[in-house]
């Protein structure tokens, strides 16, 4: 059944129907009522090619994210998605591996005319995503730290999670720390490898340099830096990583070596992703709320669809340390 079928059973214009549709406001709650029923009795579906033409707007936001295959990135569309299922949007992803897919994608969603896009993959320069910038299509970054004109951040408070971190492992009795970040070329992994860095000298303990390896944010890439770690003398006795699938990568390299977490050495991730629960033992861990991550984002997202052209906002995600079972008291095993 098409829009003029519907005007014509609730005895209102095609002009009133598309109104409701798009929740206009200008019409009567009586007469809006009436033809949501019938919508909803003949499950009317809207066409989106016809209300882009008419509206300019696809009610569709991009999502452009590194590795899908990472819980996080999967746990964080979840969240964002059933937020804009509350307002009758959708999200076009795009899992993006390659500077030359990244342009691609980028070419789908202005095909697309997505009304803004969120762009996750911060190991590619935003010069890939200037064809959004130029038909004025809202961006909001994760974690690059900046804003410019039509182009809002939302960032980790890293250094907050891992103070909370530190001192966890400070009041066990742990003084030699060590850490397995990301790739070291990628601005956030350097922005998590200073909060490290400055959480061990906030708490007063001495900051060892020989004891910080570089991962890939993989679990491969946990397992070779941990084993690389543990050819250090003295090894440390508690380790913080840059994320979760790093400290199941240490895991697995630990118990190939032979040594168990915590009785050989504390672990602490970063992220909370569902799996770390389950992990034997289950990973203390800095929690990213990935609710408030999709919040903030969609905040971000409205403030430059108003005014494309005016400073985009500047928001900060707490973060949360939670203890499992993966941290543990310094013992005479671990020194």
């Amino acid at each position: 059944m098409n829009m003029r079928a519907i005007a014509q059973q609730a005895g209102v214009s095609s002009a009133t129907v598309s109104r409701v549709i798009n929740g206009s406001p200008l019409v009567k709650e009586e007469t809006a009522q009436r033809v949501r029923e019938i919508l909803e009795r003949v499950n009317f579906i809207p066409n989106p090619v016809a209300t882009t033409l008419k509206y300019g707007r696809s009610k569709t936001y991009g999502l452009i994210v590194p590795d899908i295959s990472n819980p996080f990135f999967s746990e964080f569309l979840v969240e964002f998605e059933d937020l804009l299922a509350e307002t009758d949007y959708e999200v076009l992803l795009t899992n993006v591996q390659s500077s030359s897919k990244l342009v691609k994608s980028v070419r789908r969603m202005l095909m697309r005319q997505v009304d803004g896009a969120v762009f996750m993959a911060s190991e590619y320069d935003t010069h890939d995503v200037e064809p959004l910038f130029l038909h004025k299509i809202p961006l909001v970054t994760i974690d690059r730290r900046s804003v410019q004109a039509g182009c809002s951040d939302v960032a980790i408070d890293f250094e907050g999670g891992y103070q909370q971190a530190v001192q966890h492992l400070r009041e066990l009795g742990h003084k030699r720390l060590g850490y397995i970040g990301g790739t070291e070329a990628l601005y956030t992994s350097r922005v998590r490898a200073e909060a490290f860095r400055m959480a061990v000298v906030n708490s007063g303990l001495c900051y060892y340099p020989n004891l910080v390896r570089e991962g890939d944010y993989r679990v491969v890439g946990g397992e070779r830096a941990i084993v690389s770690l543990f050819q250090e003398t003295p090894r440390p006795t508690a380790i913080l990583t840059a994320n979760d699938l790093t400290a199941f990568g240490a895991i697995r390299g630990l118990h190939n070596m032979g040594l168990s977490v915590p009785g050989d050495v504390s672990l602490v991730g970063l992220d909370d992703v569902l799996l770390a629960d389950v992990l034997q033992p289950p990973l203390t861990t800095i929690r990213i709320p990935r609710r408030q991550m999709a919040e903030a984002c969609l905040k971000a997202l409205n403030h430059t669809r108003e005014n494309v052209e005016r400073l985009g906002l500047r928001y900060c995600v707490p973060a949360e340390l939670i203890v499992r079972e993966s941290t543990a008291r310094v013992t005479e095993s671990t020194h």
